[in-house]
């Protein structure tokens, strides 16, 4: 049976890997934000779910582009994703979660974030110069202003266009002043942004699987 966990000898050692991760994301964003550091890496071995009930964004677009990095087990891997671009977001009942297999003595752990769990737009989170390199996308409903579909990769400008040597230029690409989703699901391989505030941000571990959706 799932259970939240709640401490435990065995646990801490998992929380001192866990813990500087988040803190390194952290670090990552002010990172970005002062352009000090390209918004390109090595992704990980896991992908991650991301559910929200809303979100608003303004400056959008979306191309093809190809995220590399390695497997748990050290082996190459790339994936294929869209990604989807926003110069500004704002995101209610937002969560994340990431499940970590095969932990010796524990089997698998998953790490959930929720954050923005409010109707209040001011205790909602919020993100500039947002990019998810996503995998697989659904929502209940998504409305577009000022669409245009087709335009080339290279040529969006709000936000423009990341990873030129990950993506092509001259590839197919669409954009929208802005837009709004609901109910959305997904699954991503990574996410970068030059700001992210996380208004009630929790961070729990859990024993099994207990993904976002």
């Amino acid at each position: 049976m799932e259970s939240q966990v709640r401490g435990g000898t065995r646990w801490k050692r998992f929380a001192v890997v866990m813990v500087p991760s988040v803190a390194a994301t952290a670090c990552i964003g002010v990172a970005l934000a002062q352009g000090a550091l390209a918004a390109s890496f090595s992704v990980s071995g896991q992908s991650f779910k991301v559910s929200a009930d809303y979100i608003h964004g303004e400056g959008f677009s979306q191309y093809g582009a190809i995220d590399t990095g390695k497997t748990l087990d050290n082996k190459g891997a790339i994936h294929p994703v869209a990604v989807s671009a926003f110069a500004d977001a704002r995101i209610q009942k937002m969560c994340q979660s990431v499940v970590t297999p095969g932990i010796p003595l524990l089997g698998s752990v998953t790490l959930q974030l929720t954050a923005g769990d409010s109707s209040d737009q001011q205790k909602q989170v919020r993100a500039q110069n947002l990019y998810i390199d996503v995998e697989d996308l659904a929502a209940e409903k998504a409305v577009f202003n000022d669409m245009e579909i087709g335009v080339s990769a290279g040529s969006m400008k709000n936000p423009p266009m990341k990873d030129k040597d990950q993506a092509s230029p001259n590839g197919f690409g669409q954009q929208a002043s802005s837009v709004d989703l609901y109910g959305v699901k997904q699954t991503a391989w990574a996410t970068t942004a030059g700001t992210f505030t996380l208004p009630g941000l929790s961070m729990k571990l859990y024993s099994g699987t207990k993904e976002c959706y």
